[in-house]
Order: C-alpha cells, then structure tokens, then sequence
C-alpha cells in the first residue's frame, strides 16, 4: 500500500481505537448504510458539477466509508483492507483475460473482440465463479435497494448480455406506445391498481429506449430534476422581487414565469453551435 493510504487505514484504526472518537467507535455496518449511499450520490454531484476539486474531496469521503467497513471486517476477525484490495485485484484480473491473459501479455489487449463481447465474457465469468453459491440468475447480481429507474436499466442489460433483447429500437419505440394506450386505458377504467402496474410497464419501456439511445435513465431523471429546481429557483426569485408568493399568483401568471425560466436558462447555455 501507498504511504498515504496506509496513514488514512491508521486514521480509521485510531478513530475506532480504545481512545478514539465516541461517535466512530458506536458505528455498525446498519448505522452506517445511509452515509455510504450519501456520498455515493455526493460523487454523482461533484460529477455533475465538473468541480475536480470537490470530485476529489467526495471521493475521498466515499473511500473513508470503505474503510470504515473493512475496519468493522476487521474487528469481528472477517476480513481486513488488506484482503477486500487482494480480492479485488484477483478478481478483476481474472475478469479481464482479453487484458492480462496471453493476448494481453503479448500486447493484443482483446484483439478483435468488442465491448459486447467483453461483457458477454464477463457475464459468462461471473456465472462461473458464483456456480457454488446462492446466486443461480444472471439477474441476481443486480442489488434490490438501487433506484427503481437504476435497478430497471442494470436488470436489462444483464438480460440483453445473454441475448434476451430487441434486434432494433424500433419494436422499443412500438413497445413505449402500446404501454402509454394501455395506460389510458386504464385511466379510463379507473382502477388504482391497474393504473399502478401500467405507469410501472411505461417507465419499464422507456428505460428500455433510453438504453437503446445509449444514455442512463437515472441520469437523464436527474438532469430532469436539476432543470426544474433551477427554473422553480427563477420563479421564485422574480416572484420575491415583485413581493409576491408564487401561491398568490393564478395559473396563467405561472405559466408565464415558467417560460421566461426556461428561456433565461437557453441564455445562460448560449446559442447551440451549427
């Protein structure tokens, strides 16, 4: 390990020590599972920021929770840093015979093969080595507390690695239609649970378009959500100018401070080059 990394393992060794911090020595793997996901969507936050310097900084946050675990691990006599880094290099080694097998060695990293193919071999790798264990689906790899919309895109691509997927997006586009019919249809009736089940089948069939476009349906959302908070910011901001609350205003008068938002916003990004 380097020197850096062995004094943050010492950091982590002193804070759960006899004479340590009070509130790091009562952390348990359960206490600690909303800090993990928060700084995982704080990574996804300074990504999205383009700040490499706050990137850096919740990086380093996100590796503090590693530790923090495999300090735990260590504790309990399971397992120590030492042993979740070796079985990380094994494993992504042994995953990647295209770049460390014989072809890699002899400079060849993949030769021929494709991105599809270097995931299908993967997915064949992965099967191989979880053979003896409670996994037996290709989907059970895909963690059940990820966000629906995530969740959905990895249960698809795992399912479009071993060949269960459309030839074209043209049966996707056809499919995302038929799910939005069979919703009005539903309205129509209007029963709670069939109305449930198709809003869940349309976001189902969209995800599926999204990856067919290639792009991530749980970063366009957040995108999404990122343009609406700033133009809700914009019409809150011109509502306090003129002192007024957005709740005093009618419809009509929203409507028109939601577009004069959107069109600041086309400002600040400056006309799209040709």
């Amino acid at each position: 390990m380097s020197k850096s990394f062995s004094e943050l393992v010492g950091v982590m060794t002193k804070l759960r020590g006899k004479r340590g911090c009070p509130w790091d020595k009562e952390q348990t793997r359960e206490s600690l599972k909303p800090f993990l996901l928060e700084e995982a969507y704080e990574v996804l936050e300074a990504i999205d920021d383009g700040d490499p310097e706050i990137l850096m900084e919740e990086l380093g946050d996100l590796l503090f929770q590693v530790l923090f675990h495999a300090q735990i691990g260590k504790e309990r006599r399971e397992f120590r840093i030492e042993d979740v880094l070796n079985h990380t290099i094994q494993k992504m080694t042994r995953r990647h015979p295209h770049v460390f097998g014989e072809r890699g060695k002899r400079g060849r990293s993949g030769g021929t093969a494709t991105t599809k193919e270097v995931l299908a071999r993967w997915e064949e790798l992965k099967r191989r080595e979880k053979r003896n264990r409670t996994r037996k689906s290709v989907l059970d790899g895909v963690p059940k507390p990820l966000p629906a919309l995530m969740r959905a895109y990895q249960l698809q691509t795992r399912a479009s690695r071993i060949g269960f997927d459309w030839k074209n997006i043209k049966p996707v586009w056809k499919k995302v239609r038929e799910e939005i019919r069979e919703l009005e249809e539903a309205m129509r009736n209007g029963r709670l649970r069939r109305i449930r089940s198709e809003i869940g089948d349309l976001f189902f069939a969209l995800v599926n378009l999204s990856r067919f476009l290639k792009v991530d349906p749980e970063e366009c959302l957040r995108l999404a959500n990122g343009r609406f908070t700033n133009r809700f910011h914009y019409m809150e901001n011109k509502a306090d100018r003129n002192r007024k609350t957005l709740s005093e205003m009618g419809p009509g008068e929203l409507d028109r401070l939601w577009e004069e938002a959107k069109r600041s916003e086309s400002r600040v990004s400056g006309p799209r080059r040709r």
